[in-house]
């Protein structure tokens, strides 16, 4: 339970999938209560982003957290990375999120934090598993949990940001901000303009039905033709959740979290704190790899995931990672992906150089990439598993030694194996990743 459970059609744990309705809610908060209460002051934190179901499950949660005795503090609609922070600030003994990150409204789903504000233990997470088999009994009504609203939420993590970024004022910057319509809404600007920059803010009037709509990192078009038509400096997009930050250049160009993995990564090393390896995942260009290497960068590739990115830095003693999504980790600032944190680092390197953010990518060029669905019937990983699979993917890791990469992987939503290709000439990428899925689809047949 301390990933990100969400989905059209639930909760998504170890145990399988459970409908998310709030009988379900209810009952998970109720058996994380028990498992985590303590004595009669024991508390957790609730957050949620702007969907309108949000509501219902809040509801739901904090009536089975009171059902096992333990008081919940109601944040509102905040970040997922401001949740983390508040468990740690609040002393509570969890958090929890309710959020379906960069998904359409419809879909929800909760994430639990561990009192330091990082997921679970496995050993609790399978102690909360296990009780929910348990039939639910309310503790006596003199031991039932309350619940109350934490009015200066919002207040105590728009000052966490701000101390994350050490640069002084913004003063003189003019940015357009897309909250998605989402979590990041109230304190995304009021960061920004707090430390002294022009704010336009997108994407900032959540209805509980528009979050992600066509807005957010997601969905860039509406922030390229905004940072162009105000003739701002930079453009910075949020997911639903606020966990993930991309980002745009004056003259309207993308900004990928490989663009601001490495452009914060140069800035650490210039300053001397850039410890452990830069740990990317399996899906980061290949081009970044070689931009580090000439740094002399050690760079490593996790699983596709934050929590898998997460888990690799502290496992090598590294402090920055992420995905090209755009889900940016700075352990040396806090400790979870952080959209607004991670762009007041990359705000930072604009400071250090003096520079627009696009001359930020010099030294790092990107590879062409060309990735390919192909739909499966079967067991995805059987099919790549066989002989002749093999012996092509080799084949073409050899012709593109040093030049490029191949990468082929089961997708873990859909009946679908996705082939990606990377190399130096694009003709060459798409000659190799369309022969790699055919040669997939035969298999398959």
């Amino acid at each position: 339970m301390s990933r990100k459970y969400f989905g059209t059609d639930g909760v998504r744990g170890r145990v399988g999938v459970a409908p998310m309705t709030p009988e379900f809610a209810l009952k998970l908060a109720w058996a994380a209560g028990r498992v985590l209460a303590r004595n009669s002051g024991t508390h957790v934190v609730v957050g949620k982003d702007t969907r309108r179901s949000g509501y219902l499950f809040e509801s739901a949660l904090e009536a089975g957290f009171a059902a096992a005795g333990v008081e919940t503090h109601l944040l509102g609609p905040l970040p997922t990375p401001a949740v983390s922070y508040l468990t740690r600030a609040l002393r509570a003994e969890a958090g929890v999120v309710i959020s379906a990150s960069h998904n359409p409204h419809f879909d929800n789903g909760v994430k639990f934090f561990s009192a330091d504000g990082d997921k679970l233990s496995d050993e609790v997470e399978a102690r909360i598993e296990a009780q929910l088999e348990h039939e639910l009994v309310c503790v006596p009504p003199e031991q039932l949990g309350r619940a109350r609203r934490i009015d200066d939420a919002q207040g105590r993590y728009i000052e966490f940001c701000k101390g994350t970024y050490g640069g002084g004022s913004l003063a003189g910057f003019r940015i357009v901000i897309d909250c998605a319509n989402g979590a990041g809404y109230r304190v995304g600007p009021a960061v920004f303009s707090e430390l002294g920059a022009q704010v336009i803010a997108i994407g900032d009037r959540p209805d509980g039905l528009n979050i992600n709509l066509n807005c957010g990192s997601t969905h860039l078009d509406g922030l390229k033709a905004a940072v162009v038509a105000h003739g701002a400096d930079l453009g910075i997009a949020l997911d639903g959740d606020g966990d993930r930050c991309l980002m745009v250049t004056a003259d309207g160009r993308e900004i990928d979290g490989d663009d601001i993995l490495f452009i914060i990564a140069r800035r650490r090393l210039a300053a001397g704190s850039l410890r452990g390896p830069v740990v990317g995942t399996l899906m980061s260009n290949f081009g970044l790899e070689r931009a580090f290497g000439a740094l002399g960068v050690a760079f490593e590739r996790a699983a596709v995931g934050d929590r898998y990115v997460l888990e690799r830095l502290r496992a090598a003693g590294g402090i920055l990672g992420g995905e090209t999504s755009g889900h940016t980790i700075c352990l040396d600032r806090t400790v979870t992906g952080d959209g607004i944190v991670t762009a007041l680092q990359v705000l930072g390197a604009m400071q250090d150089r003096d520079a627009p953010l696009a001359k930020l990518t010099q030294g790092l060029e990107k590879y062409p990439q060309v990735l390919i669905n192909v739909p499966v019937s079967g067991n995805a990983r059987e099919v790549l598993q066989r002989p002749q699979i093999g012996t092509l993917v080799a084949a073409t890791e050899r012709s593109l030694a040093g030049r490029g990469r191949v990468l082929l992987r089961p997708s873990g939503t859909e009946p679908l194996i996705r082939v990606m290709v990377e190399a130096q000439d694009p003709l060459e990428t798409r000659r190799s990743a369309e022969h790699l899925a055919e040669a997939v689809r035969a298999a398959a047949a």
